[in-house]
Order: C-alpha cells, then structure tokens, then sequence
C-alpha cells in the first residue's frame, strides 16, 4: 500500500538543508555601559579637542629636554625681554634673558604635577571619607560632615593660601595645602551620592541576604559611587591647577629658579609694559589647560548620563 503525501507534509518531512556558520550574521557583544561612555565622549568633537590638548601639553612636558631648544636656566642679560618671533628666541625672552619656550616646556612639568596630583590625593581620601560617612550613618555622619562643614566656611583661595603661609614655601606644602582644600569637596559628593545608592533596592537585597557591609559597600557601593565623584574631581584640576599657580604668584609654592607658570607671571609682572606678548605667555598657558579640563570633564559628564 502506497501513501500519497500531501504537497504541505512533503515540504514538512523534507531534511533542512545545511547551514553555513561562516556566512551567519555574527551576533554583537554588548559594549556595556563604560563602553557607551567612550563611544558617547568619541563623538563629542569638543571633549576630544580638549583631549588632544591635554595630551599634547602633557607629552611636550614630559619630552621637555628633548623638544627644548635651549637650557631654560641659562641667561643672557644682553638678550634679556627679546620679542616673539626672535630668530634665535622663538617666543622671546624673558627678564633674564632665558629662552621662553624652553621655560614654558619645563614649567609644564610642575604646573600638571602641583595641579593634578592634590586632586588625586584628594579623590581616595574623600571618596573613602564620603562613602564612610554615607553608609554608615548616624553619629559617624554626623562627625565626618561636621568637620567638613567647618572647611566651608572658607573660601578655597584664602584657606590655600592660609596652609601654605603656614606650612611654608614650598611644593610639598603647598600639595598638602591644596590637598587639604578639596578633601572636603569630594567628600561632599560622594556622601550625597552614598546617601542616595544606600537606599535602592538591590543594596537592601544584599543587606538582607547577610552580605558583609564591606562586601556590600565593595560590590554594590563603590561601583555606583566612583564614577561621579570621578567626573567632579576631574572638574576639580582646573581650579587646583590655578590655585597652584598662585601660590607659585604669591611666592608660596615653586622657588625661583624653577620654571613654573605661576612663578613665572609674578617675574615678568615688571616687564608687561616692555614686552606684553611674552609677559602673558605663562597665563596662556594656564587659561588653555584649565579651560582644556574644564571642557574634557563637561564632554565627561555627558557621556556618563544614561539618560540621553
């Protein structure tokens, strides 16, 4: 006996014919969410351009003794406050007669070291601090936010200038004076942000679960935190980069004759009637790479809003 098949039970019982996993559309990993980040800061053309100016001022600081044309010590007092565009001084001279793009290198070097390095100090000390404070609540709150408040009640400028008049001339102290200024800040943020994530509810799950409070503040916690109170501190080097280039101005941070952007407006503050060009260099300088971080830390703060 012979069973016909019908036209739709045919195509059904027919084998499936091979199929090529080299021509298959690959299936796309998720980037995850630092990954939009970088793909959200790689097209803002204004981030990237404070980015690029960034590098380029830390690697001509860093590749000083290669780039400079000349010692940034060494004077000439018969070729002192030469004009930019000098055959010899590209960018003048300054009182002493030293070469101006040579100083100007170098004095990258502790301009971006005395601005960037209290930020970083600051950002451990006061994330640690806020996040204490913020977790635990009640009476160590009250504590930490208390001291804190205390800092507030004066301005960033005068209590720098107050701890580095205090400790004394110098770059360590004057660190230690801009450290102790945004300790304070970054302690703020990150307890305000702790206070917030301290109540969602995946971290009550893992307080509920038995989960040790460090594990709880390690896992859930500081992942949440970081990421803001990053994205404040880098806000934060622009302004310490020019409360350190006053101290320097005040003769509170770098001594002469160290190159140092601050110090070197306070030498040339006699010479902007004479040669003005070059007496503004140094400000120039630091007016490009705070605007520069200011400009990188906005693009910043940008790309991290989940939002948009």
């Amino acid at each position: 006996m012979t069973t016909t098949l019908t036209p739709v039970e045919a195509t059904a019982s027919a084998p499936l014919p091979p199929v090529d996993l080299a021509e298959a559309a690959p299936v796309q990993a998720g980037r995850g969410y630092w990954g939009s980040v970088l793909s959200r800061l790689a097209r803002d053309p204004v981030a990237m351009g404070a980015g690029i100016v960034i590098l380029c001022i830390v690697l001509a600081a860093i590749f000083a003794p290669l780039i400079a044309p000349m010692d940034p010590f060494k004077g000439s007092m018969v070729r002192r406050l030469r004009h930019v565009g000098d055959a010899t001084y590209w960018l003048g001279s300054d009182e002493l007669g030293r070469d101006m793009l040579s100083r100007l290198l170098y004095a990258g070097r502790l301009s971006l070291f005395m601005g960037v390095l209290p930020v970083i100090i600051a950002f451990f000390i006061g994330s640690g601090l806020g996040i204490l404070a913020g977790y635990a609540g009640g009476w160590v709150n009250t504590l930490i936010m208390r001291v804190v408040d205390v800092f507030f009640a004066f301005p960033s400028v005068l209590l720098a200038i107050a701890l580095s008049g205090a400790l004394g001339a110098g770059i360590l102290n004057a660190i230690v004076s801009l450290t102790v200024v945004f300790v304070p800040q970054i302690t703020r943020v990150a307890e305000s942000v702790t206070v917030q994530i301290r109540g969602r509810d995946y971290v009550e799950a893992a307080r509920v679960s038995g989960a040790h409070p460090v594990t709880v503040v390690r896992v859930q916690v500081l992942g949440n935190v970081l990421g803001p109170v990053f994205v404040y501190s880098t806000s934060l080097i622009s302004v310490s980069m020019i409360l350190a280039s006053g101290l320097s101005f005040l003769g509170l941070g770098v001594k002469p004759p160290e190159p140092e952007w601050g110090l070197m407006l306070n030498t040339l503050r006699t010479a902007i009637y004479v040669n003005p060009l070059v007496a503004a260099l140094p400000g120039v300088m630091i007016f490009l790479t705070s605007i520069s971080f200011n400009l990188l830390s906005d693009g910043l703060r940008s790309a991290m809003e989940v939002r948009q």
